[in-house]
């Protein structure tokens, strides 16, 4: 399939509320070491700031071990445990100095799906929206592990890619994230309008 341009670091240079939106239907990239190629298209992220007003952002104490990466050059991958199960992808940025990130909650897989089921542990069968459509499945999808913490989405193995001229146009709805605790009254998950592969559809 036909790739779109690479992002530059300036496009997450700036607030993660203005990064995530645009996020939705560009795409994810793990190229294998034995040469298959995961491609994915974003349909859904949720935005976690970095300003103090935001109580479920992993930066919102502070640095630690954990969040490290957060602190570090925008663009870059910063992956996490969650409730010691579930590995979670998010793209970095870094408005005026803040330490913010893009969850990416759902893909809709494009390229080397017969891998990501067989990644995912599903049958050869299984439905397109069954694969990627959840964080942690996202990420098994792909074959992106917490080794992968602080590598750069902008080159290498991990891309992330704009939409390709021809790609569908997505519209893009904003409502309250989900499966936090904290700050769940924030409008801060954006999704493709309509897609079957969200991690849950809108009613």
């Amino acid at each position: 399939m036909r790739l779109g341009p690479r992002f530059h670091a300036a496009f997450f240079a700036r607030s993660c509320l203005e990064v995530a939106p645009e996020l939705v239907g560009a795409t994810l990239i793990h190229r294998l070491a034995d040469g298959v190629r995961l491609v994915g298209r974003i349909v859904e992220v949720e935005a976690y700031l970095g300003d103090g007003s935001d109580p479920a952002s992993h930066s919102h104490r502070g640095k630690t071990l954990r969040n490290s990466v957060m602190f570090g050059p925008p663009g870059h991958l910063y992956a996490y445990r969650s409730y010691g199960i579930h590995t979670c992808a998010n793209v970095v940025c870094k408005p005026r100095g803040q330490s913010a990130a893009v969850l990416f909650r759902a893909l809709e897989p494009l390229e080397g799906v017969v891998r990501m089921r067989e990644l995912r542990g599903l049958a050869p069968d299984a439905p397109a929206h069954a694969i990627a459509s959840g964080p942690g499945r996202l990420t098994q999808a792909l074959g992106v592990t917490l080794e992968h913490n602080g590598e750069s989405l902008l080159r290498g193995a991990l891309d992330l890619r704009r939409p390709a001229p021809g790609d569908p146009r997505l519209e893009v709805d904003t409502s309250p994230r989900i499966g936090i605790r904290r700050g769940v009254e924030l409008p801060y998950r954006f999704t493709a309008r309509g897609h079957p592969c969200l991690s849950r559809l809108r009613k």
